[in-house]
C-alpha cells in the first residue's frame, strides 16, 4: 500500500531547501506519495515575526545551514535576489512582493499538475545555489523544464486562475497549523508531524513500522 505524507514547504526557508533532496530520494527509493503543499513564508504570513527576533538568530541560522549544507553536499549561497522583499538593516518587509508570491503560485500548481516535489527540487537548487540571478535569463524556465513543466504555460494558467491558487495556499496554510506546526518544512504522516530537515530519519522510522516498501 503507497503510504502518504503532506510536505509543507517555503520557498524561502534555507531548510526547506536542505531538506528536498533527501525527500525526493525518499519518494523515488520507496513506495511514498510525498504530497507537495506550498505556503507562504513567516516572513509574509507574520511580517513582524523577524523585528521581535533576537540578535543571535541570525548568525546561529547562517552558521547552521552552511555547516548542513557542507555536511550534505549541498550547492549552497545567498539567493539573488531574495525571494522575500526585505530591508535587512530594518528587518522590515515589503508591502509588494513580486517573487516569493509567484514562486509559491508555481509551486501550488506544479503540485496539482504531479511535478510538485521534482519543481521544488529544481527551482530551490537554481534560487538556493546562489550562483546566478535566478530572475534574469531563462535560469527559471530552464529549471521548471528540468522538473517536466512549462514556465509560459503554467504562467499563463495563473494569470487566469490567481484568486483560486491563492485558495489552495491558504488552505495549505491552515492544514499546516492542523497538522501541528507553524514552521517548514513540515511532514505530517498519518496526523503525526515531524518538523524540519533534521527530522526526516524520523519519519521514515514511523513510516516503516506502518509498511514503507521499496519501491
Amino acid at each position: 500500500m503507497t503510504l502518504a505524507v503532506d510536505l509543507y514547504w517555503s520557498f524561502r526557508s534555507p531548510y526547506s531547501y536542505l531538506a528536498t533532496p533527501r525527500l525526493r530520494a525518499l519518494a523515488r527509493a520507496y513506495d511514498v506519495d510525498i504530497r507537495v503543499r506550498p505556503v507562504y513564508p513567516l516572513a509574509i504570513r507574520t511580517p513582524d515575526f523577524f523585528a521581535e527576533l533576537d540578535p543571535l538568530w541570525f548568525p546561529y541560522l547562517l552558521t547552521d545551514v552552511l555547516r548542513i549544507a557542507e555536511m550534505e553536499g549541498i550547492p549552497f549561497g545567498a539567493p539573488q535576489p531574495d525571494p522575500v522583499v526585505q530591508d535587512i538593516a530594518t528587518r522590515k518587509i515589503a508591502d509588494d512582493q513580486p517573487y516569493i508570491r509567484r514562486l509559491t503560485r508555481l509551486g501550488a500548481l506544479a503540485a496539482e499538475q504531479g511535478i510538485g516535489l521534482d519543481f521544488l527540487f529544481e527551482v530551490a537548487t537554481l534560487i538556493w545555489s546562489g550562483e546566478v540571478v535566478w530572475t534574469e535569463g531563462d535560469h527559471l524556465s530552464a529549471a521548471v523544464a528540468r522538473a517536466g513543466g512549462d514556465l509560459a504555460a503554467m504562467e499563463a494558467e495563473i494569470a487566469r486562475r490567481t484568486d483560486n491558487l491563492e485558495a489552495i495556499i491558504d488552505a495549505n496554510q491552515a492544514a499546516q497549523r492542523e497538522g501541528g506546526h507553524w514552521g517548514v518544512p513540515l511532514m505530517v504522516f498519518e496526523g503525526e508531524p515531524f518538523f524540519g530537515q533534521d527530522r526526516i530519519d524520523a519519519l521514515i522510522w514511523r513510516m516503516k513500522q506502518k509498511g514503507l516498501a521499496a519501491r
